[in-house]
């Protein structure tokens, strides 16, 4: 659909249609005017005025077709597929040549997730465009079709014809990079965009896309090198100067990196991002005060970056400056208390601080929130050992043997914990599939339960298991 008034015409349309609205006074607009109006409510997210234009339209226009078409779309809208079918019907058999009524209808088999229908019936919608910037625009919507069909290879040749009608398409050049991402295509993506700039030298998108395909294939010369075409075309490019200091940091180029990082601060607001990896290279450099710094900076202006939090603890925590590490950790976990990252280093923490009952609550809270590496369940066990809480403790170990079956590091535990418990019986038995698993971890009686060890029985079955 054509949308022809002109800005201030629009705008003086607008204006009257909501004073109508207002006042109830009835006014008489063109079919033009309502479908600008139409135009401008869907495009600004205002569908009730859009309905509301669409009805007071076809009460005035009942004939048009446009309007017709634009009720369709809300009907679309609302998962009112029935009504919008019938509409369309009708629709074509008083236009059966309008492309968009069948651009349309295949909007409608789209929300229904029939792509190929929708794609068949594109296909007759452009078979019946004869200007190109429509056909460009059918070229695109056949493309996404392929693409929720997973079909990589024709949804790029559609957004390659995209690009042959008007090479300045970006959202068609993302798609085609896309297609080529997701097929591991990566050096066809490399000639694919050289032969683009070939014909396109000054686009700072192909050059920053270039850049990035060759940071896949781990060409970091060429990525700095078309980073460095991007940043020419377009001097004021944040995404270039960002993925530069990336490949800078990759190439231990630390000094580099960061003046690459900064320029985008002074180019646009601070991003988080931008401000933690500086952070890391400070630190990379040895440059503990700057690094903490920008993490402190990275926290301030993004409270919710999991990663900033996490990094300044972890700077605290390699300056072994426990106490600083636990309270910005605290920190973290008032804001987002169900961060499994945040609860793990809590737990850590307290351990290396000796707080064994907060350590405790850390590594169950982990634990709680779905992490179940074994590391997490031994040393839940471990440090309930230490507080005296051997039943707690074999009650975890027995969960975690159900997630690491037959595991020397569990099994030596609980033939322990057993043992330390007066239940013999079974503390020979998981002792036994201890050293059947692996007598390497014997230690773990040893430095666990040195009470344990010098027991006879014990030390037999540890002396016939290496025989």
């Amino acid at each position: 659909m054509e949308f022809s008034l002109p800005e201030d015409n629009n705008d003086i349309s607008l204006t009257r249609f909501e004073s109508m609205l207002k006042t109830n006074n009835v006014l008489f607009f063109d079919s033009n005017e309502f479908e600008n109006i139409i135009h401008h409510y869907l495009e600004s997210g205002k569908i009730a005025l859009a309905k509301k234009a669409v009805k007071l339209g076809l009460e005035q226009h009942p004939s048009s077709v446009n309007l017709r078409l634009f009720l369709t779309e809300l009907f679309v809208l609302e998962n009112k597929f029935k009504q919008a079918d019938k509409i369309l019907d009708e629709l074509h058999i008083l236009e059966p040549s309008n492309e968009e009524i069948f651009i349309q209808k295949a909007n409608v088999l789209s929300k229904q997730d029939l792509h190929e229908k929708a794609v068949n019936t594109l296909l007759i919608a452009l078979d019946l465009s004869e200007d190109d910037e429509g056909i460009g625009d059918l070229y695109a919507l056949i493309g996404m079709e392929y693409l929720f069909l997973d079909q990589f290879n024709n949804a790029r040749l559609y957004f390659k014809k995209c690009l042959s009608i008007d090479k300045e398409d970006y959202s068609a050049l993302y798609n085609v990079v896309y297609c080529y991402d997701f097929l591991d295509e990566n050096e066809d993506a490399i000639n694919f965009l050289n032969s683009y700039i070939d014909t396109n030298p000054y686009c700072e998108v192909a050059w920053h896309q270039l850049g990035r395909q060759y940071v896949t294939v781990k060409d970091y010369d060429k990525a700095v090198t078309a980073f460095d075409f991007a940043i020419i075309s377009d001097d004021s490019f944040v995404g270039a100067y960002l993925e530069k200091g990336k490949v800078l940091e990759k190439k231990k180029q630390y000094h580099e990196a960061i003046d690459n990082y900064k320029i985008t601060l002074a180019l646009d607001e601070p991003t988080s991002f931008a401000l933690l990896r500086i952070g890391y290279c400070y630190e990379k450099l040895n440059d503990k005060d700057s690094a903490v710094q920008y993490f402190y900076k990275t926290v301030h202006e993004d409270p919710l970056l999991d990663k900033g939090w996490i990094a300044i603890t972890k700077f605290y925590n390699k300056q072994k400056n426990y106490q600083k590490a636990l309270f910005y950790i605290n920190k973290a976990i008032n804001i987002d208390g169900e961060n499994v990252v945040y609860w793990k280093l809590y737990a850590q923490i307290n351990l290396r601080l000796n707080f064994l009952e907060e350590a405790e609550r850390g590594f169950k809270k982990t634990l709680d929130l779905g992490n179940y590496e074994l590391q997490t369940w031994l040393s839940r066990s471990d440090v309930l050992i230490s507080l005296g809480e051997y039943e707690a403790s074999v009650l975890n170990l027995i969960q975690a043997a159900e997630f690491y079956p037959e595991t020397a590091e569990i099994e030596f535990r609980l033939a322990g914990l057993h043992f330390t418990l007066h239940e013999s019986n079974k503390g020979q038995y998981h002792l036994k599939n201890a050293l059947l698993l692996n007598t390497d971890y014997e230690f773990i009686i040893e430095e666990l339960f040195p009470h344990i060890v010098k027991k006879p029985s014990v030390q037999y079955l540890i002396s016939e298991a290496k025989k």
